[in-house]
């Protein structure tokens, strides 16, 4: 695919979780590629690929629609984010980590525990965080030897704010979102306890367990009710290439 027509992919993802393109809304081709200022084609494109990831809803014979994600809907790509993450922390527990990945995992731990240890967070720790967390996350897929797992993994992410890619925050409740994410780099430091001590069942039950804090989205998102009211979307999956 071209740059530009990963481009329009983008800004079409990002118009989506902005609300920009409502749930429900019919998209034309014409506005659409007025609006991004490109031809018709990489748009027409574009909304096919994103109705193969769900997030559009063929309306008519060729037509689509921003289709509406619900919170069951998350909370089911979040379970199956859970067996699939504690699937490839146990094959790599049982494989044994190399001194590569050792050691990019303990360095994402002491960055977290240093990023908390002031006992308060800002916005810019929270994105901070976000990178560690995908780092994390991603260095246990990208050596757990299965490349099926990381393959049905990037599947399902493209349910909205169902993968570590998403990122968003209550700013009027930064206190709750400290201890939030304070909580979630400790389970980084349990999962990979057991990853150093080749502990595969330990580490499957403690992956799957931490992936279901991202349920966390869909409640202080309101899925449903378009009340986002003082959350802020900092960076979201579906602005990941």
């Amino acid at each position: 695919m071209s740059k530009q027509g990963q481009r329009v992919i983008l800004s079409l993802r990002q118009m989506i979780v902005n609300g920009d393109l409502a749930a429900g809304e019919r998209l034309r081709e014409e506005s659409l590629a007025e609006r991004l200022g490109v031809s018709r084609t990489p748009i027409r494109v574009a909304l096919k690929l994103l109705a193969q990831e769900g997030l559009l809803q063929t309306v008519g014979a060729r037509g689509y629609a921003v289709r509406q994600i619900s919170t069951e809907e998350i909370r089911n790509a979040v379970d199956v984010r859970g067996v699939l993450e504690g699937m490839a922390a146990r094959l790599l527990a049982e494989v044994g980590l190399t001194e590569s990945v050792r050691d990019t995992l303990k360095q994402c731990l002491d960055q977290g525990d240093q990023l908390f240890s002031r006992g308060a967070i800002d916005e810019g720790d929270v994105v901070t965080f976000h990178d560690l967390n995908m780092t994390f996350h991603n260095t246990i897929i990208d050596n757990c030897g299965n490349g099926a797992v990381k393959s049905a993994i990037m599947l399902n992410d493209h349910i909205p704010f169902a993968s570590v890619h998403s990122i968003a925050i209550d700013s009027s409740a930064m206190d709750r979102e400290y201890l939030r994410l304070t909580f979630a780099n400790v389970q980084h430091h349990l999962v990979y306890d057991a990853l150093i001590n080749r502990q595969g069942t330990r580490a499957e039950s403690l992956m799957r367990e931490h992936a279901n804090a991202a349920l966390r989205y869909a409640e202080i998102f309101g899925v449903g009710n378009g009340d986002r009211g003082s959350v802020k979307i900092l960076r979201s999956d579906l602005t990941a290439d």
